[in-house]
């Protein structure tokens, strides 16, 4: 046998012992190549799917805080006119909120759902920044449910310092996380127009924007200027470690106009991460 014979034959037995490491029975006896395992094929994918979930997350979560800002820092019928541009930023705002209150331990619309229940149906009620309308599937009290889009025939849909609801017509007005234009003091004005003497308004509001150590609104002088508007404070709640409630009654009588020197309430602005 040649030279050239011999490396021949080391050339084709090298050929075939790569062959069977890389064979493998098919199901129907034939010889199969190896493919990647079905386990990390699977790791794969589910890893690429955790990704893509990530980011969804966090392009989502970085326009609510966009919207979230605007809301806190134009007035109302700034806010109105921004919706009404793309209606469709009013979900994408409601769905990051959402997302955020789902780590409060005690969400404040319980509470005030509990309260107007613990109080006899017949009480009318408005709910001023309503969101998904929740407070009025909860109870069996007639709610006017107001915000600057409506997603339900059952909303009204316009700025809440501009109302269409009569005057002295409502029992109950209720502020659940909503008193957030910088013009914030005429929705509470519109409240107060639109309440019966001796009706009650509720607000819950985030406890940062009123902790004046970092730059919020000084309590007591809130508290102050509502009643100044036509109220007196029947109760606080400071119990909560995330929010602050209010309960107030409209004055039968009103005091005489003058200038209300209203606090400005700190913007709550959530972290960019």
């Amino acid at each position: 046998m040649t030279e050239d014979q011999r490396r021949s034959r080391k050339r084709k037995r090298g050929k075939s012992h790569k062959k069977k490491k890389t064979a493998v029975a098919s199901p129907d006896g034939g010889a199969a190549t190896t493919s990647l395992p079905v386990s990390a094929s699977s790791n794969k994918s589910s890893l690429k799917s955790s990704f893509l979930d990530k980011m969804r997350a966090r392009l989502s979560g970085g326009h609510f805080r966009m919207i979230n800002e605007k809301l806190y820092t134009c007035t109302g019928d700034e806010a109105l006119d921004y919706f009404k541009e793309d209606p469709a930023l009013f979900n994408v705002y409601h769905a990051g909120y959402q997302e955020q209150m789902s780590h409060w331990p005690e969400q404040p619309n319980d509470i005030i759902i509990k309260w107007i229940k613990d109080h006899i149906p017949s009480l009318v009620v408005a709910d001023f920044g309503c969101g998904d309308a929740r407070l009025a599937r909860s109870v069996k009290n007639k709610v006017f449910s107001i915000d600057l889009v409506s997603n339900d025939p059952s909303v009204i849909a316009c700025d809440m310092s501009n109302t269409p609801l009569e005057t002295s017509s409502i029992d109950v007005a209720v502020f659940c996380l909503s008193l957030m234009g910088i013009n914030f003091p005429n929705y509470l004005k519109e409240a107060h127009r639109v309440l019966k003497p001796h009706g009650w308004l509720l607000i819950a509001e985030v406890k940062s924007r009123f902790d004046p150590t970092t730059g919020g609104a000084d309590p007591n002088k809130f508290v102050k200027a509502i009643c100044e508007l036509g109220f007196t404070c029947q109760s606080k709640d400071f119990s909560n470690k995330m929010f602050l409630l209010f309960y107030f009654k409209k004055k039968e009588k009103l005091n005489a106009r003058k200038l209300i020197e209203w606090p400005e309430l700190k913007p709550c602005l959530y972290k960019r991460r």
